[in-house]
């Protein structure tokens, strides 16, 4: 008997790409054109990149919309070596596609997210749920879950926020984020800014920035006014980056985690 795909352990190439079969519906597009379309897409895991990418087979794709790439960044992607434009009839997205040099791959053709990489497709689709950013890991998971536990937040000192009802957003891979209620947050020590950022688990964030003199980055803090339905109870809570604020749960005060995050919020 065949294994099904969702079973088949995940495949290494030589060049240390990791990949494996996907089975979702996924399309992309760039304004009307839908420039994919494939019930076959390969989730590609490139090295050191903490999140996936999709390659579609050949045939799913808009071939004929893709030109040889003028100005090829040859060696980016894990040194792929064959870079697209795309041709939208008038309007070229220079190398918004690519080939992996992987052998094991050479008959799919990967794509630029606009929303992550300032250029290619700008709207993507799993099943009929616009995704953004780049795809959902199937190896990740994302749980909000609410909570009765103690949580204080303090920026140099000054106690900012002091919850008992507070929503806890664990995250494969990342700290235990707290989601606090806004009445329970000195929104006068706060100031609104213009970032937001997009998540494909999460949604689209709204950003605050500490008003005083302390030394922490700006947009330290994050809300999700409008969340995606899998992580609803945090709606309209706010969020403090565990590593570059203090956080006290039930009277234990935490240690700062160092992450990829780490003196660079946002994205979140």
């Amino acid at each position: 008997m065949t294994a099904h795909p969702t079973l088949q352990a995940v495949r290494t190439t030589p060049e240390g790409l990791l990949w494996e079969p996907g089975e979702r519906w996924v399309r992309g597009r760039t304004g009307d054109i839908t420039v994919v379309d494939s019930r076959r897409p390969v989730l590609v895991w490139e090295p050191g990149v903490p999140v996936p990418l999709y390659a579609f087979p050949r045939a799913d794709v808009r071939q004929d919309l893709l030109r040889p790439a003028k100005n090829p960044p040859v060696g980016t992607h894990t040194g792929s070596r064959i870079f697209y434009d795309l041709d939208l009839g008038g309007e070229l997205l220079e190398n918004a596609a690519w080939t992996f040099p992987a052998a094991d791959l050479a008959d799919h053709i990967a794509f630029e997210w606009f929303r992550r990489s300032g250029r290619g497709l700008d709207h993507w689709y799993e099943e009929e749920e616009e995704i953004f950013v780049h795809p959902r890991d199937p190896h990740k998971r994302v749980d909000a879950i609410m909570s009765s536990r103690h949580v204080q937040v303090s920026v140099d000192g000054t106690i900012v926020a002091d919850t008992h009802r507070p929503v806890l957003l664990f995250e494969t891979g990342l700290p235990t984020r707290y989601y606090i209620p806004r009445e329970d947050v000195r929104l006068d020590l706060l100031e609104a800014t213009e970032h937001h950022s997009g998540c494909p688990y999460k949604g689209t964030a709204e950003y605050w920035s500490w008003r005083g003199d302390a030394d922490v980055p700006p947009n330290i803090v994050w809300s999700y006014p409008d969340p995606l339905p899998a992580v609803g109870p945090v709606k309209g809570l706010l969020a403090f980056y565990n590593e570059e604020v203090d956080i006290t749960v039930d009277g234990e005060r935490l240690e700062r985690p160092v992450t990829h995050f780490s003196r660079k919020p946002p994205s979140m």
